[in-house]
Order: structure tokens, then sequence, then C-alpha cells
């Protein structure tokens, strides 16, 4: 019998799930790094062979909260960026709108935030099965900078980048090839974008900008309008109250 798929209590939760939670609880606690099969047994009040049942090392439970993190995260990105779809809005107020629901993730989730945005940790090695969820992310950012293209939305750059581009072509192909002259080197510039993105978020979980703005929530929106600016979108501000 598969323990992993059973129930471990009455109330229809299952033990790979109950685990996890645990885990999570022991990721804002201790971090990744501190992560032990042992305590993950003890915060979830399961035994060692039930956590070990479900996940038996502490490399498979990190690869499950990994891929748990970069799928709900990117959920929440999807979901957004739907509804701003829907409400007509163009390329500008979809990222927006999709960059604020990672940022509210992050916020509601600093443990999970950490172990796929924070330090590597020691001794673990994500495996493929990692990369199509990490990849959700700036499929999204790409969806949207595609549209922007495809709708002329994009003011052409200033100077273009110079030399052949430097993108792997599994970085062409999640964009659908090299867009043509004055954009050919949006892709380099949409990666920019994404590590921009990251970045802000990095500083603004782990309070690095609190004594520097007034207002994070504002700062952040004025923040991925200026990376924008990078690859040609504007992106909608709202004036602050007094202006």
């Amino acid at each position: 019998m598969d323990v992993s798929a059973m129930s471990s209590n009455d109330d229809g939760v299952t033990l790979p799930t109950r685990v996890k939670e645990a885990a999570r609880r022991q990721l804002v606690q201790v971090g990744a790094a501190g992560l032990t099969l042992d305590a993950v047994a003890h915060d979830g009040g399961l035994s060692v062979a039930e956590v070990t049942g479900a996940f038996p090392d502490r490399d498979a439970l990190l690869t499950a909260l990994v891929i748990d993190a970069y799928d709900s995260s990117a959920a929440e990105m999807e979901r957004a960026d739907e509804a701003a779809k829907e409400a007509g809005e163009g390329a500008g107020a979809r990222l927006l709108a999709a960059t604020r629901a990672l940022r509210a993730w992050s916020f509601a989730n600093p443990g999970d935030f950490t172990l796929i945005y924070g330090s590597p940790v020691p001794g673990y090695h994500a495996p493929q099965d990692t990369v199509g969820p990490a990849s959700r992310t700036p499929a999204v950012l790409a969806a949207i900078v595609l549209s922007a293209l495809e709708a002329g939305e994009l003011t052409p750059p200033r100077r273009s980048l110079p030399g052949p581009p430097l993108l792997l072509p599994a970085a062409e192909a999640l964009f659908g090839g090299a867009p043509p002259a004055p954009y050919s080197d949006l892709l380099e510039r949409g990666i920019a974008l994404w590590s921009s993105l990251v970045g802000l978020l990095v500083f603004q979980v782990f309070s690095r900008t609190h004594d520097s703005v007034s207002d994070e929530v504002g700062y952040f929106d004025r923040a991925i309008a200026v990376a924008a600016e990078g690859i040609g979108l504007e992106v909608p501000l709202a004036a602050p109250l007094g202006e």
C-alpha cells in the first residue's frame, strides 16, 4: 500500500499535505537549510516513519515544496493577468496586476518565497521536475510582453544592445522566437524586467526598502513602471493623494 496517498486523519487531509504544511512552518522558523525530517515530524504531530513514507528524504520534501511554491505563485499571477485581460486592460495594466499578485503571494508566504528566491540550500540540487513550474512566472511576463508587441503598445528602444544576442535557445523558445528589429533585443530586456521584479521582491520581503521609502506598496508600482520602461512599455500609475 502506498502510504503517501493515505489520509492520516479524519478530516480528509492526506499525509503528504500534512507533512508539507508542517515543513512550511519549519521554513519560516528555521529556513530551508535547517529543515529536517525529524523536526517536520515533531511539528506536524507525526512519526518519522509517516514523514518518510510520504517523502523518503529531505531533498524529496524540498523538491515538493519548491514545485508547490512555483505553481502557487504563478497561479496567482495567471489569475490576475486573466482578470485584467477580461477587463479589457492593456499590457501595462496587465503587467502591474500580475506583479502585484506575485508581491501579495510573496508576503503571504515568506517561507515559500525564500525557498525559491532566497539563498541556495547547501547540498540540495533542484531536479528537472522543478524546471516546468519555475518557468511559469517568466511565461506570464513573456505573454504580456508578446501581447504588447503584437498590439503596438511598445516604444522602440533609443539604442539597441550591441553585438549578437546572449540568449539560450530555450529562452527564445519560451517567447516563440526572437522578434524583428527594432525589437530584436526585446527578450534580453524582458529578462532584465524579470530579474528586476524578483530583486525588488527580495528587497521588500526582506525589509530592505522599509527605511528608504514612505510607501512600499506605492513604491513597488513605481519600480515596476521604471523597469517596464526598459522594454518600452508604459505602466499606468495612479497619482498619490494630494497631487
